[in-house]
């Protein structure tokens, strides 16, 4: 395979995985769920790093998605007083992917008949169904506890891959991001 083709399509990937996390135009949101190690002790964490490589990055260089994401997560991890460092207390890494789906509905619907016998018009019920296929895009932060190698706390957060967010990653990342972080109740002391 042509190595343009290649690139062009890990780059159409990553906007696929990351663009559904943008909020606009989503009545509910995306779906965020965070789980954490209930015996880490976080008062002991005051640096941050990023694993190497990333999860995010599977050839031998840096892609936009992961630079965009060390960006918004150094953002918000600074704010909560870490300092990021060579040696790290934690280590942050992020996964990403896509899953096509289907979606089936049924709305009930109304019809009207002339009755033969009884001369007049009655209703009767039916149901139309509605076929929808959509991408879905998942995100995972792993923040682990570098010297024991222990995860300590991930997010992870999916919603529905939009069109127009393909062109917008980096927004799209920042706002995932500040999403994610706002269920991060840590700060350094």
């Amino acid at each position: 395979m042509d190595r343009s083709v290649v690139v062009t399509t890990r780059s159409l990937a990553a906007a696929l995985i990351c663009s559904c996390l943008l909020l606009a135009g989503c009545a509910t949101g995306p779906n965020i769920v965070v789980n954490e190690n209930p015996t880490a002790d976080f008062s002991q964490f005051k640096t941050y790093g990023f694993a190497q490589p990333l999860g995010t990055d599977r050839a031998e260089y840096s892609s936009l998605l992961s630079q965009y994401l060390t960006v918004a997560a150094s953002r918000e991890m600074d704010a909560r007083g870490y300092r990021q460092a060579e040696d790290p207390d934690l280590q942050l890494n992020f996964f990403a992917n896509t899953k096509d789906k289907i979606r089936t509905t049924q709305t009930p619907t109304a019809g009207v008949y002339y009755g033969y016998r009884r001369g007049r018009y009655d209703a009767w019920g039916g149901y139309e169904t509605r076929v929808t296929q959509f991408t879905e895009g998942m995100l995972t932060i792993d923040v682990v506890d570098a010297q024991r190698k222990q995860l300590v706390w991930e997010a992870s957060i999916s919603d529905r891959v939009r069109e127009e967010d393909k062109t917008n990653l980096e927004a799209v990342l920042n706002e995932a991001l500040t999403l994610v972080f706002a269920e991060f109740p840590y700060t350094a002391n």
